[in-house]
């Protein structure tokens, strides 16, 4: 490779890399504020924030890729218009195809590590998440004690408070408990969690506490003092959830002959497809005249990618519904937006006017 290609790769590298990295920032932080939001909610474990955090990094590193390489590559060639350095590239031989190559080994290497993230990687974050918050919603269900936190293991009809928890042994505790129209109230120096998984009930033995007992609405009551109590919760069954395609790793959709299998398999391996294509389009795109901007040509940029990635989501629900054969599936918007991309290379080349006047003479 020599001088003027190692030029352009660098330059193209650097705009990929600062672009992905302002879009991954920006998303990353409305993420993280939702993953806040669901481990307030008990949705994900406190203690599980950064880890879903970091595998949710990896899906938008996936998403990211194709439409930063995209915008890198029209930055860096924008620039290069506006410095005139493409008038003297021009000047020297150096068209449109010349400018594809080093720009290629970018699209190339960035196209193989974007096909591992989304057919292997992703696939796995996707599932880990999953079980993280299945893990979630069982310990929720089971009547796992926070410290200070209040939980309520069967729907409402408990409700269960403990100022300290160590293990399953329980401190300063406050049990909240509907029996039929009584409302029983618990408080307790000190208790213990006794899991029953065969007859899926959980037990919490009090010690040195007081028991008030009474109806709403009546006033008479009970106040019991005990120093030992045991007060059985029924803990509702775990529903079972369908795993999300997403989740599937590539052998499952491989074997797999069901439409949105087979519409998840086409887009995981669109991701670095899109990639190449994008990079065949970027190039003569971002050719601007000397008195344009250096963004002049971002909005048409902005404006083919969004029609790109339309396209690619209706042809996705089309393999779904299976409106279309399995052999065309998606890849048909490749191919037109790669021809419309070789088009526009050949166009910014020469090739037509050349050949016209050919075919004159």
């Amino acid at each position: 490779m020599n001088l003027l290609n190692r030029y352009i790769l660098r330059e193209t590298f650097v705009a990929w890399f600062v672009v992905t990295i302002v879009l991954f920032v920006i998303l990353m932080s409305n993420q993280f504020a939702e993953i806040l939001d669901d481990a307030a909610n008990n949705q994900i474990p406190r203690t599980a924030v950064f880890a879903v955090l970091k595998l949710t990094s990896l899906q938008y590193i996936t998403v990211l890729a194709p439409i930063g390489l995209f915008l890198g590559i029209m930055l860096a060639l924008a620039r290069f218009n506006r410095d005139s350095e493409m008038v003297v590239m021009a000047s020297c031989g150096v068209g449109s195809g010349q400018l594809l190559r080093p720009i290629s080994v970018l699209a190339f290497f960035l196209s193989v590590s974007v096909a591992w993230l989304s057919l292997v990687t992703t696939p796995n974050a996707s599932r880990q998440i999953e079980e993280i918050e299945n893990l979630a919603r069982e310990n929720l269900q089971v009547g796992v004690l926070e410290s200070g936190v209040f939980i309520s293991p069967d729907s409402g009809e408990t409700t269960i408070y403990a100022q300290d928890v160590q293990g399953d042994e329980i401190y300063d505790v406050f049990i909240e408990h509907k029996d039929g129209d009584r409302v029983i109230v618990v408080r307790a120096e000190r208790g213990e969690r006794r899991q029953d998984n065969i007859n899926n009930k959980v037990t919490f033995i009090l010690y040195n506490g007081r028991r008030y007992e009474a109806v709403p609405g009546e006033k008479n009551y009970r106040v019991i003092d005990f120093q030992e109590h045991g007060i059985p919760v029924v803990i509702e069954q775990p529903v079972e959830r369908e795993l999300p395609v997403t989740t599937k790793s590539l052998e499952e959709l491989i074997a797999s002959y069901d439409h949105e299998d087979r519409a998840e398999l086409q887009w995981r391996l669109s991701t670095p497809l899109s990639i190449l294509v994008l990079s065949v389009i970027a190039v003569p795109l971002s050719r601007s005249r000397p008195r344009q901007g250096r963004y002049a040509r971002l909005g048409i940029g902005m404006i083919v990618y969004i029609i790109y990635a339309n396209m690619l989501n209706i042809a996705r629900s089309m393999v779904v519904r299976d409106e279309v054969p399995q052999w065309l599936g998606i890849w048909w918007v490749h191919a037109l937006l790669g021809l419309f991309g070789l088009g526009l290379l050949a166009r910014e080349s020469g090739w037509f006017s050349g050949h016209f006047l050919e075919v004159r003479r």
